[in-house]
């Protein structure tokens, strides 16, 4: 099987490209034939690098919405500069077992993307690391009411909502990238693939009806360290941007509600307010992904992750539970479907008090221990490995690549 990626990004700046990097090589490692299409710049993963099975592609380009402002309004909403040389790479890569799986399409590609795929009529596989194919701010959440927003994407409501975190005319361009986007998959026959049972039940509706929707989670990359021994840590942790949708201040007012030492991994615009909050905080900015990981290990009583929006699937639950690290998640997040509340990890409103609630029960050194223990083996006793996924991956284009071929004889 050949399988032609495509990605913004060939580095992992965030949880797609990351998802997109690690897919790669367990798709090479199985045996698979990889061509990896990045769009922004020519940066790429070490490991990507050094894999000499994988065929990368480099555009070029760079991200449309570090542009100026008329540049990136109208790049965001149709970019050509991709066209032709894309649909020649989708021509040199043409096989009867070629599929093609785009991961990211929102900081380079845009809209023009999907027609140029529609063109190609190779079979089509779209995870959906967000919401941006049908909704327009991509987290399916009221920036200016802080909630998860309960209207039909592109009705009237959605349309006049002042929901955008930049400003209406940038929401204007969002939902003229989006229309794009549906018109050009219209009449295309593809794979939606969400990263989550809670992603699914969010947009799963207002997918067209010809994408085959399925399940896909997303793998994790760790190492299997055994349990950790958790006594006598106390540092509440969050890892990420430091935003408010993410509930970044949710986690620093729980844990100045407890009088516990917070540990805050990445950065964003609500470093500072986060120290208003706790002008003890520590706040250590972006660490390459492994230091992030043994520092929440090593230090964390628990790892805090209470978004606001319907998150599809947070990674870096699953990457602390692999190392035993109690977690605090939002009921409203699709990493919650791995929680049993009370037993390996807390299920929660995303408010300071049901975040300081869940986190006051670790106080006790024997319950953290336990929940610990219990995250450890409950995430090992199924873990989602690169080699997990891959396979679940081949059933996907396998699937789609048959209805492909069927769809071809009935035209």
């Amino acid at each position: 099987m050949r399988v032609i990626i495509v990605a913004d990004y060939a580095v992992a700046e965030g949880g797609a490209p990351q998802v997109a990097i690690a897919s790669a090589l367990g798709l090479a490692r199985a045996g698979h034939e990889v061509v990896y299409v990045q769009g922004v710049g020519d940066e790429v993963d070490a490991k990507l690098a050094a894999d000499a099975q994988i065929k990368r592609v480099a555009l070029g380009g760079e991200d449309i919405w570090k542009k100026n402002a008329l540049r990136a309004a109208q790049d965001g909403i149709w970019n050509r500069a991709h066209r032709e040389r894309l649909a020649a790479i989708l021509d040199d890569n043409r096989g009867p077992d070629t599929i093609v799986h785009v991961h990211q399409w929102t900081k380079y590609f845009s809209a023009s993307l999907f027609a140029t795929l529609a063109q190609s009529r190779l079979p089509l596989v779209v995870s959906l690391h967000d919401y941006f194919l049908v909704c327009p701010t991509g987290l399916k959440f009221r920036f200016d009411l802080s909630q998860p927003c309960q209207l039909a994407p592109l009705s009237l409501a959605c349309l006049v909502a002042p929901c955008d975190p930049r400003s209406s005319l940038h929401k204007a361009v969002r939902v003229a990238r989006t229309v794009s986007a549906q018109r050009a998959l219209r009449h295309t026959n593809f794979t939606a693939a969400h990263v989550s049972q809670m992603s699914a039940k969010t947009i799963g509706a207002y997918l067209p009806a010809n994408a085959r929707q399925v399940v896909l989670e997303n793998p994790v990359e760790v190492e299997d360290l055994g349990p950790r021994r958790g006594v006598g840590l106390r540092k509440i942790a969050y890892c990420g941007r430091l935003t408010n949708e993410k509930g970044a201040g949710l986690v620093a007012q729980a844990a100045k509600l407890l009088g516990a030492p917070s540990l805050f991994i990445g950065d964003g615009p609500l470093r500072e307010r986060i120290l208003e909050i706790d002008p003890q905080a520590e706040i250590t900015g972006w660490l390459p992904k492994s230091e992030a990981k043994a520092k929440i290990a090593a230090e964390a009583l628990a790892l805090a992750a209470p978004s606001l929006w319907p998150e599809t699937g947070p990674l870096v639950v699953a990457e602390a539970m692999a190392h035993g690290v109690p977690v605090v998640v939002s009921a409203r997040a699709g990493a919650a479907e791995r929680i049993e509340h009370g037993r390996n990890g807390y299920v929660v409103d995303p408010t300071p008090e049901g975040v300081a609630q869940a986190l006051s029960d670790l106080q006790a050194p024997e319950k953290a221990a336990a929940v610990g223990a219990a995250a450890y083996h409950s995430y090992w006793a199924n873990p989602p490995s690169i080699a997990a996924h891959v396979r679940r991956l081949v059933e996907v284009y396998a699937a789609e690549l048959e209805r492909s071929a069927a769809l071809r004889l009935t035209r």
